[in-house]
């Protein structure tokens, strides 16, 4: 088995919005990785002043990226990307109209502008081969009207995380964000800046987000992160049918919804969340509560719908279901002031999990995705509950706890079985985990949340190829297409 890097040694300031980013399904390191490649392709075309002098465009895909591609819209991705269109605002409902006109026609419009023969078939190659920097590989090569190439390699990482082998945008990152006013690398580190500042873990990421933009821009920013986050849970609690990709998956969420909300009137999401709050909340509804919010988000994000990664897409659904789960049920005055610190801490302990170990599920399986998101999720809601910044990190830490050891292995290769579930279980054990940590005392933990972060590295690598990502182990050849 191939043992890679760990991804981020060197000290890296990572913002919210690199954390939590806007994105399309069913996959961050799959879907959105190679989409944002398609465009850092462009822009090195463009750069070259080659764009209109392209004649043909192939690309390689190697490891994970090739195993489970297919069943991660990869390749539409990839075509996305080359056609320039953004991730964040491109009209989902129109993606299949476009892929299907490339397919028809075998012809590309390189960045919108420029006609080009494209053949998804065969311009779009699938390697089962692993490259040595990391699972998800993939290479683009242009050649031009001279007969010269222009070749660039790069790796999805995880979170819709783009770098090239050389990692020189990797080290304009640290470069760019290395004036942040607290500088973390570690939960110790946090910890200490709170005490010294009085801040809670809000504050200082406040503190950091701040050298980098407004605080209106941040605010407005996050903002717009949470109106994605509940869009999302609204459209899948409003939607029924089958899940696309041939597992004839059955939505769940919808019947969930209708069940629980009953007769309550609204009209639009906002209005929603009041008509939620006047429904019945015993512990049992609660659960049903928490488990379809994170079942609508995921249902959305397999049919190639607009979510946002937290960490990655294939998690979306743990931390708005936490955050809905504190609206609607421990908080009824919550508003868009505690969205945003939710938010800043959450993405804070998603950072630690990133640079000391990794949320790319082809690195780590899915203790790195579910794992991350429920250990993100929990402290965020702790910090919300009156918890100390100590209380936070243990919160974390027990979350991520008791995910060490998670597989990733996703039936035919798509973003359901076991996923959309596996999004309920985090969401639930996140709000355990929070409530353990408020009725406890840091100074009595016997696992600190930096060990934590070793530990589910050390496991990563120790983990089997067949249990990251690639359909190679576990539910994914126990399970057979024909079962389903």
């Amino acid at each position: 088995m191939a043992h890679y890097i760990c991804p981020m040694k060197p000290i890296e300031s990572i913002s919210v919005f690199d954390m939590l980013k806007i994105g399309v399904g069913p996959s961050s390191s799959h879907t959105l990785g190679p989409w944002r490649a398609g465009l850092q392709f462009i822009k090195l075309l463009t750069a070259k002043k080659a764009i209109n002098q392209t004649i043909n465009i192939d690309v390689e895909l190697y490891g994970s990226l090739s195993l489970t591609g297919r069943g991660h819209a990869t390749d539409t991705a990839i075509m996305m990307g080359l056609l320039g269109t953004d991730p964040v605002t491109f009209p989902v409902e129109q993606i299949q109209a476009e892929i299907d006109a490339i397919s028809q026609q075998k012809s590309l419009l390189l960045n919108g502008v420029h006609p080009l023969a494209f053949d998804p078939k065969t311009a779009i190659i699938f390697h089962r081969k692993f490259l040595t920097f990391h699972p998800n590989g993939m290479c683009f090569t242009a050649t031009i009207t001279d007969g010269s190439t222009i070749t660039q390699t790069y790796y999805s990482i995880g979170g819709g995380f783009v770098v090239t082998s050389e990692r020189k945008r990797g080290k304009r990152k640290i470069e760019d964000l290395s004036h942040f006013p607290y500088p973390i690398t570690a939960g110790t580190e946090l910890l200490a800046y709170c005490q010294e500042t009085g801040l809670p873990i809000s504050g200082v990421v406040m503190a950091n987000e701040r050298s980098l933009r407004s605080e209106q821009e941040i605010k407005d920013g996050i903002n717009a992160i949470w109106a994605v986050m509940l869009d999302s849970m609204y459209v899948g609690c409003h939607t029924s049918g089958i899940l696309p990709g041939g597992l004839n998956v059955t939505r769940r969420a919808f019947e969930t919804h209708k069940n629980l909300i009953g007769d309550k009137s609204y009209q639009d999401a906002v209005s929603w969340i009041q008509a939620i709050r006047q429904t019945e909340v015993k512990f049992r509804q609660i659960l049903k509560w928490v488990t379809c919010f994170a079942l609508s988000v995921n249902e959305v994000n397999a049919s190639l719908g607009r979510v946002v990664t937290a960490p990655t897409n294939g998690s979306a659904g743990v931390i708005p279901a936490v955050m809905m789960y504190y609206m609607v049920i421990e908080n009824h005055d919550a508003n868009l002031e505690d969205v945003q610190k939710f938010m800043l801490v959450a993405s804070e302990i998603g950072s630690l999990f990133k640079k000391g170990s990794t949320i790319s599920a082809a690195l780590g399986g899915c203790q790195a995705e579910i794992g991350v998101s429920s250990a993100m999720a929990a402290g965020a809601l702790t910090e919300l509950m009156g918890g100390s910044p100590e209380q936070v990190l243990m919160a974390a830490e027990i979350a991520m706890e008791h995910h060490l050891g998670l597989t990733c292995d996703p039936i035919g290769g798509l973003v359901q079985i076991p996923c959309i579930e596996r999004n309920a279980m985090g969401a639930i054990k996140a709000i355990n985990a929070c409530e353990m940590a408020l009725d406890g005392d840091p100074k009595n933990a016997k696992v600190p949340f930096d060990k934590v972060i070793a530990t589910m590295w050390a496991t990563a690598q120790d983990m089997t190829t067949k249990y990251k990502e690639t359909s190679q182990g576990g539910l994914a050849i126990q399970v057979n297409m024909s079962d389903c």
